[in-house]
């Protein structure tokens, strides 16, 4: 499945859903925008855009993005990379971020994403939450 993008006149909303390890965040924070029981589950026309993007920016794996049109900010770089291990699950990186693979293409260029440790995601080098099946300790 391909990134899709989710528009209203002030914010684009853009959903990953390969990296999306369903933590839902944005389902708890701002549940009249984020919605997997409608169709469409994004309905950026439902809150205002600093709703959404701060929700947005609360996404641990970054499968969630956003573009402003109304002329607010865009998402915040940290100025420092940081690496949270999670308890039995991945590695939650904040920065200034690009993944390349071993020939230099880029696979990911994000404030925010969550690397598999378990060793066992099917996309590799971002966690799809198979460490929750095989019951993975670290």
């Amino acid at each position: 499945m391909a990134e899709k993008a989710y528009t209203s006149p002030d914010i684009t909303v853009t959903y990953d859903a390969k990296r999306c390890i369903h933590v839902a965040e944005c389902v708890r924070r701002l549940p009249q925008v984020f919605d997997t029981e409608k169709r469409p589950w994004i309905q950026p026309n439902n809150a205002t855009a600093d709703e959404i993007a701060t929700t947005v920016e609360r996404c641990p794996s970054g499968a969630l993005q956003y573009t402003r049109q109304d002329g607010g900010a865009a998402e915040p770089i940290p100025d420092e990379t940081t690496i949270q291990v999670r308890p039995n699950g991945p590695l939650f990186v904040r920065g200034n971020l690009k993944v390349t693979d071993a020939n230099g293409t880029v696979l990911a260029e994000s404030a925010r994403l969550a690397l598999c440790r378990c060793g066992q995601s099917e996309n590799k080098p971002f966690c799809d939450s198979t460490h929750r099946k095989i019951g993975f300790k670290g």
